[in-house]
């Protein structure tokens, strides 16, 4: 059976509220980050949720070791107040997001290269244009 996980994180990043969204399937992390203009309210971030998470772009998946623990009222409770002390996002998440970053920086440089180079084709093929127009002798 699969079991699939996702952990919400939202803080402060001068001067935007950042939101890690964390989602485990399989053993596999993948991460995606959003930017909230001012403080998002519960409701708000349930709404985005709701709305957004399949447009969401999430980082390649990441290996990690997922740990079963007890399904206890009380431990789930302190896990949350931990959770809730503690500041920043996990390592594992920080590494899926340069990841990202990283794909997504060459796919930005492939497609610059290639509209650069059909820019140059473009003024090559005008050069040419306007040299055989010389040539015709009107």
């Amino acid at each position: 059976m699969d079991k699939t996980s996702g952990k919400l994180t939202v803080y402060f990043e001068e001067p935007f509220w950042v939101g890690v969204i964390e989602r485990i399937s399989d053993g596999e992390l993948s991460v995606c980050k959003v930017t909230f203009g001012a403080e998002p309210k519960d409701y708000d971030l349930l709404d985005y949720i709701l709305k957004y998470y399949y447009k969401l772009k999430f980082s390649p998946a990441v290996q990690i070791e997922v740990r079963q623990t007890a399904d206890n009222p009380k431990r789930r409770q302190r896990n949350v107040k931990k959770q809730l002390n503690s500041r920043g996002i996990g390592t594992k998440s920080q590494q899926a997001l340069q990841k990202q970053r990283e794909e997504l920086k060459t796919e930005r440089k492939q497609i610059s290269k290639a509209e650069r180079e059909a820019e140059i084709k473009r003024q090559y093929e005008l050069k040419q244009q306007k040299r055989k127009e010389k040539h015709k002798g009107h």
